[in-house]
């Protein structure tokens, strides 16, 4: 079958370094899949494995994307039959028309779920969930503070945390999103600078958060390390500023604030199967029920991947850029 699909041959700017080739997918092997693919989003963590920043260094020449939705059109697994859709949860290089893997890659997901949604479900989606889950138990009425809360991971966080009767305060760069963010369920909206800190402390009162999750890091991040409580965790998960994380030495001290980090890739590798297939599995049952939604700003095919790219750098871009192949 003639496919086609987006490599990188050395490492650089991605709209610098990739092509689009076509190739012939291969016969299956016992255990395989082969899979036209829906959709597939651009995360930021694409863009550095491109270019070379990503905490895995690929063999050059490589395939592009880690996400994506797509159709079962063969296949030699058991557990696998043509016409069901799949996401993959091993990194597949899924900006292409069509690719072959192992069925043990693959997670079945219901009938009926918007294949945009889905194509979006296995980065951000789970990350948020881990956030919620993976270090601390949660009850009603807890707080919990992040930076970058306009991101997707950040718009997953609030609806999952409002699903929890946690509350999320919030801290964002462009202080005109505050309302979407209320909308979604956050309880209070912050701009990202020494100004919303003070709005922030005073709105918390004598309350502290629990949890803290940081993906800018630098001054950003220090201001979410003086909201949590004793014993709380700041976890960071990506570092949009580039900056270092500058830990006082009063945090680990007086209030034995706990620092982690957050990578959903290793938690894949590291978890049972039948844990990851639940975690999915609720969800897959929230987007169904329209209670987890991520924008989408705009589709292109993968010919036209120098606008997808392009369109990644726009000021009035608003929610993810997709690549739409079948």
């Amino acid at each position: 079958m003639k496919s086609q699909r987006l490599v990188f041959g050395i490492h650089g700017k991605p709209a610098d370094v990739l092509c689009l080739e076509s190739f012939e997918t291969p016969p299956l092997a016992d255990g395989e899949v082969l899979l036209a693919v829906h959709a597939a989003p651009i995360n930021p963590a694409d863009l550095n494995f491109i270019e070379g920043n990503y905490g895995i260094k690929p063999e050059l020449p490589a395939h592009a994307g880690m996400e994506c939705a797509a159709n079962v059109l063969e296949s030699r697994s058991e557990k696998f039959s043509p016409g069901d859709m799949v996401v993959p949860i091993a990194r597949a290089g899924t900006w292409c028309s069509h690719f072959v893997t192992n069925g043990e890659n693959l997670i079945r997901i219901p009938v009926g779920i918007d294949p945009l949604q889905a194509a979006m479900l296995k980065v951000n989606p789970a990350t948020a969930w881990l956030l919620l889950h993976h270090f601390k138990t949660l009850r009603e009425g807890d707080w919990v503070v992040l930076n970058a809360a306009n991101s997707s991971v950040g718009q997953c966080v609030i609806q999952l945390a409002a699903a929890m009767g946690v509350r999320t305060l919030c801290f964002l760069r462009n202080p005109c999103r505050a309302s979407e963010l209320i909308a979604l369920g956050a309880a209070a909206v912050f701009e990202d600078s020494s100004a919303g800190f003070e709005q922030a402390i005073e709105a918390l009162g004598m309350n502290r958060a629990k949890l803290a999750f940081n993906t800018v890091g630098g001054d950003s991040a220090l201001r979410l390390m003086k909201l949590l409580g004793n014993g709380s965790t700041h976890i960071t998960y990506g570092a949009m500023a580039r900056k270092p994380l500058t830990i006082p030495n009063g945090s680990l001290i007086f209030k034995d604030i706990h620092f982690r980090g957050l990578w959903v890739s290793r938690w894949m590798e590291e978890s049972l199967r039948d844990e990851i297939e639940a975690t999915y599995a609720g969800l897959c049952e929230m987007i169904l029920a329209r209670k987890l939604l991520q924008d989408v700003d705009s589709i292109f095919e993968l010919a036209n991947f120098r606008d997808a790219l392009l369109r990644l750098d726009a000021a009035d871009r608003h929610g993810k850029v997709l690549f739409s192949i079948t």
